[in-house]
């Protein structure tokens, strides 16, 4: 969401900053928001007026009627009744602009920070950093035909019961996805510090709404409906629980994470430290805009797991803590002894809520290439807004908007795509990178 009253105030920073973003026709959007907040705004200023006049009125008639004015009386119950009018008319004007100016405003991506590239797509993204070296030589099969030869990937038994993109995973890789995950969440709560959530997988609207999945992305999601909320009693009658419909399944736990403070007020010292949370939790995307990318295997499921890192701060700090949680995401990484580099994002490839975004991607020898296993963005005070999240300094009246952040610690599902690939041996086993070994009970390698 955005402030209106910034983009009152310096229009064209917001017609350079969304055209910057790849929103067409910048200038004429904001000339729309303009006229909707001066009709908006001239309505509850002509509704206050009529209010005004309508109670001046009404104290009158009483002293009309005093006096035995009945002429006076009549006319000013008259001129009641068409403030009465007025003030109907104008209140519906103001509700009708209201939802249209918040409509439109909740449709547009976040501005981007000031150090953040230009560019259209993938292909403007800057390179930071890089650390490890990805092997030269060995065997580079990709994940797919590794865990189908091992017998424990299965697509076509996920195919039979779900459709594409879901797979089974069995025996030591199971094991292996497990020990991966509780590593993770190991490293980001005793290690960086993160407190450890378990959060539910099923939100409401205004949830998806907070951290900007919706109105703009609502077929990228699963949602639960009525018919869904119905089951049957011992009795064979039918019931439904009306507060289960128009839910939707969590595409990621950034969304049930973040929203833990929407409209809350939080204290100054609760933030003296940035709100640092973290959950292990199974997500759900309908990846409808993703036709023809990553058919086969783990990249893109429409069910993985994920190790998410969100944290809540005072503007001054959001800067420093994006940092901090990208370090968080490198370090899982290197303790896994996996290549990866770090990617700035440019404008044109951020996601919708974010004013600046890492990307960590991970080498992958079947591709011969660097894929995303990470993405570290901050928000800003976007999504506090449409959350309405706030905190208050100590000794000051008035609340401010909180910044939120967000990134993974890392996706657990492709993390075992790049262990299977950088770990694979000549005999067609994986070796268990060392890091996980506490975790898999004696087991060193995966497979035949």
């Amino acid at each position: 969401m955005h402030d209106i009253k910034a983009i009152r105030e310096n229009p064209q920073a917001w017609v350079s900053g969304w055209s910057s973003r790849g929103v067409e026709g910048a200038e004429a959007l904001v000339e729309e928001l303009l006229r909707l907040d001066r009709e908006l705004r001239a309505a509850q200023t002509a509704g206050q007026e009529a209010l005004a006049k309508r109670n001046a009125a009404s104290k009158l008639i009483g002293a009309a009627m005093a006096k035995k004015d009945m002429a006076e009386a009549e006319r000013l119950k008259a001129e009641v009744e068409s403030l009465k009018g007025e003030i109907v008319a104008t209140g519906e004007a103001e509700t009708r602009l209201s939802k249209e100016l918040r409509d439109l405003l909740a449709a547009q991506k976040m501005l981007a920070a000031d150090d953040v590239p230009d560019g259209e797509d993938e292909a403007g993204n800057v390179e930071i950093s890089r650390w490890g070296t990805p092997r030269e030589g060995g065997p580079a099969k990709d994940h797919a035909d590794l865990g189908e030869a091992m017998g424990l990937l299965d697509f076509e038994a996920a195919a039979r019961m779900s459709g594409a993109r879901f797979a089974v995973i069995k025996g030591g890789l199971a094991r292996l996805e497990r020990a991966i995950g509780q590593f993770m969440l190991d490293v980001q709560t005793v290690e960086h510090g993160y407190l450890e959530v378990n959060p539910p997988y099923l939100v409401r609207r205004p949830a998806m709404y907070g951290t900007g999945q919706l109105p703009k992305f609502e077929e990228d999601l699963f949602k639960i409906t009525g018919t869904e909320a119905e089951w049957q009693l011992p009795d064979g009658s039918r019931a439904k629980d009306e507060e289960l419909s128009d839910r939707f399944l969590t595409p990621t736990a950034e969304v049930s994470l973040t929203n833990l403070v929407r409209e809350q007020i939080l204290a100054e010292d609760e933030l003296a430290e940035p709100m640092r949370l973290t959950a292990l939790t199974p997500c759900f995307r309908a990846e409808a805009g993703s036709a023809g990318r990553d058919t086969r295997g783990l990249i893109r499921q429409h069910q993985f797991h994920k190790v998410e890192m969100v944290s809540i701060a005072r503007p001054e700090d959001s800067e420093a803590e994006h940092e901090r949680m990208v370090r968080c995401a490198e370090v899982v990484l290197e303790k896994l002894e996996l290549p990866y580099r770090r990617m700035l994002l440019c404008k044109g490839d951020m996601g919708f809520s974010a004013r600046k975004t890492f990307d960590l991607e991970v080498w992958l020898p079947s591709q011969g290439t660097y894929r995303e296993i990470s993405s570290c963005s901050n928000c800003g005070d976007f999504q506090a807004r449409r959350m309405d999240a706030r905190f208050k300094r100590a000794g000051e009246k008035k609340t401010e908007f909180v910044h939120t952040l967000n990134g993974s610690g890392l996706a657990v599902g492709r993390t075992l795509v790049a262990i299977m690939e950088n770990y694979q041996q000549e005999d067609g086993r994986i070796a268990v990178p060392s890091a996980l070994l506490p975790y898999m009970g004696g087991v060193t390698h995966v497979g035949a």
